[in-house]
């Protein structure tokens, strides 16, 4: 018997194992089954590289200690960005005509020791630091220890895509840990930033800059803003995830922040899905 016969399989798999998988109603097919929910009581924490990690004690500490005091009441994935030394290996990097792949390995270094040097700060509390390979061991941790903690590049290295304009690598630190959220169907995304939300134009640079509590990603992108507290590959997902209806930005700086969001709390800016809105 064939395997496109096989009794076994469902009326998909016939198609599937008979079909293109470049047949776009067969693509749209595969959507009518329901995504499982791997870890839905999860919450995914990107703590950001040159907003929070640069700081040094002044910003990481207090930030530390608040994740501590939510361990027993909120399991976390805590991804770190890779900040100011990765903007400085890239502009090396381009400098020496370098590929974006290569740039992505070596933000993806930068990242990995921004998570290493968080590991050690929370090792007390016996939270782990986990590569990508080392996934599958995630649920034993989060149960036991309640928090892991993972560098936020996608491991795509040198097989990221170039980029629609110029050779910084289009999906880093954010895309990689809303990836996970989204994989995992999380319960939360939240990206912890230097500044309270989403405005019109950085903040810093810009003193007419309005801030935006809460905004559809449809909207976002139709602005099509200059400058953003995201990467623009987020908003790109976002769009069109499956899982993650929402993502929350929240200031580290200020402490409580983290605690409100991990609580529910509307706190900082909230950018939502598919008119998906409370």
């Amino acid at each position: 018997m064939s395997i496109d016969h096989n009794p076994l399989l469902t009326s998909l798999g016939q198609r599937l194992v008979s079909g293109s998988l470049s047949d776009t109603a067969l693509m749209q097919a595969t959507e009518a089954s329901p995504n499982f929910n791997i870890l839905p009581w999860v919450n995914v924490v990107k703590i950001g590289g040159q907003s929070i990690m640069d700081r040094g004690r002044e910003a990481v500490y207090p930030l530390v200690e608040e994740i501590v005091a939510n361990l027993g009441r909120h399991k976390m994935i805590l991804g770190t960005g890779a900040g100011t030394r990765a903007r400085h290996i890239y502009s090396l990097a381009i400098d020496l005509g370098l590929p974006t792949g290569v740039l992505t390995v070596l933000g993806t270094a930068v990242a990995w020791q921004n998570a290493q040097m968080l590991h050690y700060l929370l090792a007390q509390y016996g939270i782990p630091f986990i590569e990508p390979e080392g996934f599958n061991t995630m649920p034993h941790y989060l149960m036991e220890r309640g928090a892991v903690i993972c560098q936020g590049m996608p491991p795509y290295k040198l097989w990221e895509h170039n980029p629609e304009k110029g050779r910084i690598p289009p999906q880093r630190t954010d895309t990689g840990c809303f990836l996970v959220a989204e994989v995992f169907a999380a319960r939360k995304m939240i990206f912890v930033k230097d500044e309270d939300g989403l405005f019109t134009a950085d903040p810093k640079k810009d003193s007419k800059a309005e801030y935006i509590p809460r905004i559809s990603v449809e909207d976002l992108l139709a602005r099509d803003l200059n400058d953003l507290i995201v990467e623009r590959a987020v908003l790109d997902f976002l769009a069109r995830a499956r899982n993650i209806k929402e993502i929350q930005f929240v200031n580290g700086l200020k402490r409580g922040q983290l605690t409100a969001a991990l609580n529910g709390e509307p706190v900082g800016t909230i950018i939502y899905r598919n008119g998906v809105s409370k």
